[in-house]
């Protein structure tokens, strides 16, 4: 067998070469290379392998590089909303100061001001919401720190310690005031944008999360032992801080969605804020009355959860523990014991506490009570009066 001459040798080396060229000229030009343009239709079965390679480069490049542009996008548009939010907001966000009295053995006596909360104004001639908790202190001398370095006296100071709220008066006017969003409409997974005095010292600080549950109850102790029950409040991953009580919670709307109120001990991103649907009402008296006026129906109660209603065979609802003397309960005929289960058309349930309902009622108003008394059912008629001002 006669050995392959030199020039057939030669030809299969050169059409080597020439496909490998035009796979790598394919590969890092594309199709305005200079070899697709000058191919031959003598090409043939070159050309149609170089088509195919060309193909499968051109779709793993095409996945990669869409790939790479819309997760950019995503990133940019997410710090766009949070940024915008925040200076839409910002500006009506304040700090409340207190005068402390410190005693140093050599110089004596001496005051200085503590950051211990926030605040946001909701009317720009100088009315101001924060916890009730952050300004409870008769004695205390309370000040407001704007964004833009001016402090003001808090002249008046008006607490709702049963809702946890507090409106702070002060003279100014012209103040940048925040923009409500109904917060019955929050929704598990949405964006939530913290702005608080972190620690007492931190002004203005951001922290971003998102709504982590809604419908939330909390029982948090307070520093003297107390107990606080909070009803229908909404978790959040964004970090709270010492500081950060009374400051907003806002969505990507740089909207007001909560009151920020507490943070659980010895666990991370769990953190709480009181529903801003609880401040509106209490807010729309006070400016009718100029006090705070809240409807009171005077029972003290527990809820019956669905769950605990399966467990203990009972009708879910309102528990009554203890009807207040002289309350529109009392004279309505509730008693302890009976299990509220209904006010007008809405069933008390998980997600509609007593509470709840009465908070969105106003003084005067007639509410019709389904009420379980061992097991029937029987219907009384009640008139919301304005709670006591001594009540807590």
């Amino acid at each position: 067998m006669k050995k392959p001459s030199r020039t057939i040798i030669g030809i299969a080396w050169l059409i080597f070469f020439v496909s490998i060229l035009l796979i790598l000229d394919v590969r890092f030009n594309g199709e305005n290379s200079l070899i697709s343009r000058t191919s031959t239709p003598d090409s043939g079965l070159l050309s149609e392998f170089q088509e195919k390679i060309s193909n499968i480069f051109k779709k793993n490049s095409s996945q990669y590089s869409s790939s790479r542009i819309v997760t950019r996008q995503q990133v940019v548009n997410e710090e766009s909303t949070v940024i915008d939010a925040v200076d839409k907001v910002s500006p009506a966000v304040v700090s409340i100061v207190v005068k402390t009295v410190n005693f140093d053995y050599f110089s004596g006596p001496t005051t200085s001001d503590q950051g211990i909360g926030t605040g946001f104004i909701v009317d720009k001639n100088g009315l101001i919401i924060t916890n009730s908790h952050v300004v409870d202190d008769p004695s205390g001398e309370y000040t407001v720190v704007t964004k833009d370095g001016k402090t003001y006296e808090a002249t008046k100071i008006h607490l709702d310690e049963i809702s946890d709220l507090a409106i702070i008066e002060i003279t100014a006017r012209d103040l940048p005031t925040v923009e409500f969003a109904d917060s019955d409409n929050t929704k598990v997974g949405q964006m939530a944008i913290a702005i608080g005095n972190a620690l007492g010292r931190f002004q203005n600080t951001v922290t971003v999360g998102v709504v982590s549950g809604i419908s939330r109850q909390l029982q948090a102790g307070g520093g003297f032992g107390g107990v606080k029950t909070y009803e229908n409040i909404i978790q959040t991953d964004a970090a709270l801080n010492p500081g950060n009580s009374g400051g907003p919670l806002v969505n990507s709307s740089g909207q007001v969605i909560g009151i920020n109120v507490a943070t659980s001990i010895g666990a991370d991103n769990i953190s709480f804020a009181i529903p801003v649907n609880t401040l509106i009402p209490i807010l729309d008296g006070f400016l009718k009355e100029g006090r705070i006026v809240r409807p009171y129906l005077g029972v003290t109660y527990t809820m019956v959860t669905p769950e605990i209603s399966e467990i203990r065979d009972m009708p879910v609802g309102a528990f009554i523990s203890r009807v207040s003397p002289e309350s529109p309960a009392s004279r309505a005929g509730l008693l302890r014991g009976d299990i509220i289960t209904k006010i007008n058309e809405t069933s008390l349930n998980g997600e509609n506490s007593l509470s709840q309902v009465i908070a969105k009622a106003k003084v005067g108003d007639m509410l019709k009570l389904y009420v379980d008394r061992e097991g029937k059912e029987e219907i009384f008629t009640a008139e919301l009066e304005a709670a006591p001002e001594n009540l807590q």
